[in-house]
């Protein structure tokens, strides 16, 4: 069975219907059968009844039409019979006919319906030779066979309706019999495909649920190689996706950590080398390679000590951009006055490469953290600032763009290739510009900061493509005017 086009909820829901549905048919089909049955026993007991009774009313007026017979023989003279004996005879044999038809309208069967027209022609032949022996002066009698038969014929037909009723009685009967049976072998099919869909239902929702189990233990366990992949369900598939992002999630993080891990041992294995290398040569002043005096060396060491404890500064509070979210510490900053204020701290590193600055921005005022605002447009100038050749130049443009703020830094510099810009927002990551201009000897942290502080605001920010006349790197953040709480 396919369940991929089922829900969690339509497969409850059908596995609801499949119990009850079957269940439902089968009292359905048993409550008809029942009335049906009902029905049938009603018209065979009312037509055996209407039967039985005409058939006792025939052998009633059997007897009857025997005695008036037998008297009307007896009283064969003429002069002695009164005018009303022979009137009683045709009633009671005109009573005995009307019995004879309605017993043959109750659609009686065709050897009862034989009977009871062999019982009417002994009953006829009776009163044919009744009424010939009547015109005679000399009566003929042989009415003791006659009568002798007329009996024996009434007995046949009783016995004969008794067998009938017996055997309408043993089919009804059987009839019920065949239902109630019919009915068993019914509900125990419905019964067994009711039972048997549950359980292949419940089978299939298992191993999902055993494919879901599996796949929390070894992200539990950190086996994060083998995909995650679940069957069954719209509803588990997607839980099942949903482990599986978070499993490349948590692969691309041990990715990244491992790598921030590769940057943060070589950004301090440069300093410490150079800490060694100064302090070889203060233990050896009379190496014929010392070309500096000692203060050089002391110079040196400890600009590499400040390196060091700047890369450890510099974790630390990206360490802290990373687990803290103060939103309360929000509050109207003017970006403008902010952007100025920034500019003016650096012009001493701009007067020294002899930077011009160009600018375009507008007074905007934003709802965010001024300290990280204010860090995240230091990080950005200081690296135009690095990067740019002297006597270059540093474009900055801060408008409104629809329900965004937009800020662009562009500088004069080497520029980053296209495949490098989403990974110099990695922690400590050097593209080929860094390495090949030998800039930036900062901790390698300061872009990776700068996103963060933009996340930490609801924007974006990315590398996009310098202009034809300015090669370089341009960078653009967007911030939204109004984020949500």
């Amino acid at each position: 069975m396919n369940l991929n086009f089922f829900s969690l909820k339509s497969l409850i829901v059908l596995g609801f219907a499949i119990a009850v549905i079957p269940l439902f048919v089968g009292v359905m089909y048993a409550a008809y059968g029942l009335r049906e049955t009902a029905a049938l026993g009603r018209t065979i007991n009312s037509q055996v009844f209407e039967q039985t009774k005409t058939v006792r009313l025939v052998l009633q007026k059997s007897s009857d039409i025997e005695r008036k017979a037998r008297l009307f023989v007896l009283l064969s003279d003429p002069s002695l019979r009164q005018p009303y004996e022979r009137e009683s005879y045709e009633a009671a044999r005109a009573s005995f006919r009307q019995a004879l038809n309605d017993l043959l309208k109750l659609h009686v069967d065709n050897k009862i319906a034989l009977l009871v027209n062999e019982l009417s022609e002994k009953e006829n032949l009776i009163y044919q030779q009744i009424i010939g022996a009547e015109s005679e002066e000399t009566p003929i009698l042989p009415l003791d066979e006659a009568f002798q038969g007329l009996r024996e014929s009434s007995n046949t037909l009783s016995r004969e309706f008794e067998a009938h009723v017996e055997h309408t009685f043993n089919e009804l009967r059987q009839l019920s019999e065949s239902l109630e049976q019919g009915l068993m072998v019914k509900g125990a099919v419905l019964l067994t495909c009711s039972t048997a869909f549950v359980l292949i239902l419940l089978l299939l929702l298992s191993r999902s649920m055993q494919q879901l189990d599996g796949a929390i233990r070894r992200l539990d366990a950190g086996e994060l190689e083998e995909p995650v992949e679940v069957a069954g369900p719209t509803d588990m598939r997607y839980l099942g996706e949903r482990l599986e992002s978070l499993r490349s999630h948590l692969l691309a993080l041990e990715t990244s950590k491992q790598h921030l891990m590769q940057n943060i041992a070589r950004e301090i294995d440069l300093p410490l080398q150079a800490i060694r290398d100064g302090a070889y040569r203060l233990n050896h002043p009379g190496n014929p390679q010392v070309l500096h005096p000692q203060q050089d060396f002391v110079r040196e060491l400890v600009g590499q000590i400040d390196k060091l404890q700047g890369v450890s500064e510099q974790l630390q509070h990206y360490s802290q951009l990373q687990t803290q979210q103060d939103a309360s510490a929000k509050q109207t900053i003017d970006l403008k006055v902010l952007l100025e204020s920034v500019l003016d701290k650096q012009q001493a590193a701009l007067q020294a490469k002899s930077l011009k600055v160009k600018k375009l921005i507008k007074p905007i005022r934003l709802q965010g953290v001024q300290e990280q605002l204010a860090a995240m447009f230091e990080h950005l100038l200081v690296n135009a600032i690095q990067y740019s050749p002297s006597a270059g130049e540093i474009r900055i443009m801060l408008r409104e763009a629809g329900e965004q703020v937009e800020l662009e830094i562009e500088d004069d510099g080497p520029g980053i290739a296209s495949e490098e810009r989403a990974q110099v927002f990695e922690p400590f990551y050097r593209g080929k510009s860094a390495v090949n201009h030998k800039v930036g000897d900062h901790s390698g942290l300061g872009l990776a900061m700068v996103r963060e502080y933009v996340n930490h605001h609801q924007g974006t920010v990315e590398i996009i493509d310098s202009r034809q006349d300015h090669p370089g790197t341009r960078v653009r953040v967007q911030l939204p005017l109004n984020p949500e709480a």
